[in-house]
């Protein structure tokens, strides 16, 4: 395997493992205000994903082999996706770093739940980024390296906050700084597993690779929807998130059309 599709699926992971690091550093957690910029950023970053690197390629690929009807599998593989990602959201925990810190026992039974779901969240997000390296090694036309590179980047800032969320309540909780950097770091480990997995498999699944791009697209916006967003806007109201989104959004856009 070519070793920039190596580098380029261990971009998410690195995300990760910067996130956790910070339990090294910090007493507890990440400024606030730098959480939201930072989420907001990965909002726009991965929403201008979804649209440049994935659902147009998919559509445009479709329609090379069945016209103006390409749609529909974009289509599909867009609500599949989603709905796949509400399914993991309905039967995981769905918490955030204030809820875990209750005490030893109750606050790391939580936080392993936590990890538990940031671990089941993250295939999806792992297998997005293996779609679209596997699309830019199969010579596709509406797949470029750059959009390849610029989603695993987008992934990475939004698996910063992830990786903190992690490790930082496990040391509230009692557990040594090491070893909670550790497990904050492997949450991030099934990310390059999956999108590995993927493009190992996308050889044989060449004519899904249309639903396997939307798939992708609707499991980043459904990740923006429901995670990003909403934190993006706890608290009191400030405009540097929304920005931040304008600011990802803009570099996602530019990099893709200016490099592909």
């Amino acid at each position: 395997m070519n070793m920039n599709v190596i580098a380029g699926l261990l971009i998410p992971f690195i995300g990760t493992t910067l996130g956790a690091m910070m339990v090294l550093f910090m007493k507890r957690e990440i400024d606030n205000r730098l959480q939201r910029v930072l989420t907001g950023f990965a909002a726009g970053v991965m929403v201008s994903a979804s649209f440049w690197s994935l659902l147009i390629p998919a559509v445009e690929q479709a329609k090379e082999s069945t016209g103006k009807t390409g749609v529909i599998p974009a289509v599909a593989g867009f609500c599949l996706g989603m709905l796949f990602l509400l399914l993991i959201d309905t039967i995981t925990p769905h918490m955030h770093l204030d809820e875990t810190v209750e005490g030893p026992k109750s606050g790391l039974k939580k936080t392993t739940m936590l990890v538990f779901a940031v671990v089941i969240h993250n295939i999806p997000e792992g297998m997005a980024v293996g779609v679209v390296y596997a699309g830019w090694m199969q010579g596709n036309a509406a797949v470029s390296f750059s959009a390849a590179v610029s989603l695993a980047v987008g992934i990475a800032i939004q698996n910063f906050p992830e990786g903190a969320i992690i490790s930082m309540p496990l040391h509230a909780n009692g557990m040594g700084k090491g070893q909670a950097f550790l497990q904050g770091t492997l949450s991030g480990a099934v990310e390059p597993i999956a999108g590995f997995i993927t493009i190992l498999l996308a050889s044989q699944l060449v004519p899904l690779m249309p639903v396997l791009l939307s798939f992708a697209a609707g499991a980043m916006i459904y990740v923006v929807v429901e995670e990003l967003i909403p934190e993006m806007s706890e608290g009191e109201h400030s405009n540097r998130a929304t920005l931040a989104f304008m600011v990802g959004f803009a570099v996602m856009m530019m990099l893709d059309v200016l490099f592909s």
